[in-house]
């Protein structure tokens, strides 16, 4: 097995820290002596992960960004290096959520997600890249999700996109083979964030069948995000190719390897054993 990444003294980008699974990644990495650059549009939030974190001999910028802003993320590197001399750690973490089957979402909705959820995580690996390839040890950490393992219905934007996380992730890993930089995709069961609070859904869903909606998939977010993102960032350790993060993610994930075509049979079964 390779030698574990040791992460003190690195420097890491973390996008969407400002709550949830980023800031308890960011948290996870303070804790091993990492230096952070915080990442998310939520500024309140932003400043509540730097007070987490900040150590004695840390750097820790915060900074606002939109990760659809193409000009924004473009020049976004030269704002990171102006306070840190290197980058080890892309985080790729920031995203949204959307629901919807796919007639009821226009083709707009599925631009809106798609500019964070994927092309946010394009813009800002191709933005970051050069930095990376110049430190000794780097890594690249996109957050899919268990949607990107399986395509549940009624969330057809989220799950799209997160196959593509997937997908590109690991395309990524075979081409920068020989490189310094590897790569590692996550996929979270359910982390008991404010993802499905926070999530939009299609005009064509009414506000009461929004609300059982958002009811019915808070009830699957249980895991802590402290235990997910320490598992992350215990998977980075490791250099994995690959960290489900929880108990329900493993054992979908399995589901989906031995049926790939029928799983939807199995998860319904398990659902009303539930």
């Amino acid at each position: 097995m390779a030698h574990r990444m040791q992460l003190k003294g690195r420097t890491a980008v973390v996008t969407g820290a400002a709550g949830g699974i980023g800031r308890a990644i960011a948290v996870s990495l303070a804790q091993r002596g990492c230096h952070l650059a915080l990442v998310d549009i939520n500024d309140t939030g932003l400043v509540e992960t730097g007070a987490l974190v900040t150590k004695p001999g840390m750097r820790v910028s915060q900074h606002h960004l939109d990760v659809a802003d193409r000009a924004a993320v473009a020049a976004f590197p030269g704002a990171v290096q102006a306070l840190h001399p290197s980058l080890d750690l892309l985080i790729n973490n920031a995203g949204v959520a959307l629901g919807g089957a796919f007639e009821q979402l226009s083709e707009e909705d599925f631009e809106w997600l798609f500019e964070i959820n994927f092309w946010g995580v394009v813009r800002l690996t191709r933005a970051f890249l050069p930095l990376l390839k110049a430190s000794d040890d780097a890594r690249i950490v996109n957050l899919s999700s268990i949607f990107g393992i399986i395509a549940p219905p009624g969330h057809s934007a989220y799950v799209a996109s997160k196959f593509a996380v997937r997908g590109l992730s690991n395309v990524l890993r075979f081409e920068l083979a020989g490189t310094p930089v590897g790569v590692t995709v996550v996929h979270p069961g359910g982390v008991a964030t404010s993802i499905a609070r926070n999530a939009r859904v299609a005009a064509a869903i009414s506000a009461e069948e929004a609300a059982r909606g958002r009811e019915d998939f808070s009830r699957h977010l249980r895991l802590p995000p402290e235990k997910a993102g320490e598992v992350i960032v215990r998977g980075i350790e490791r250099r994995q190719a690959r960290v489900l993060v929880g108990s329900d993610a493993k054992l979908i994930a399995m589901i989906e390897r031995l049926a790939p075509v029928s799983y939807g049979r199995f998860l319904r079964w398990l659902e009303g054993k539930a």
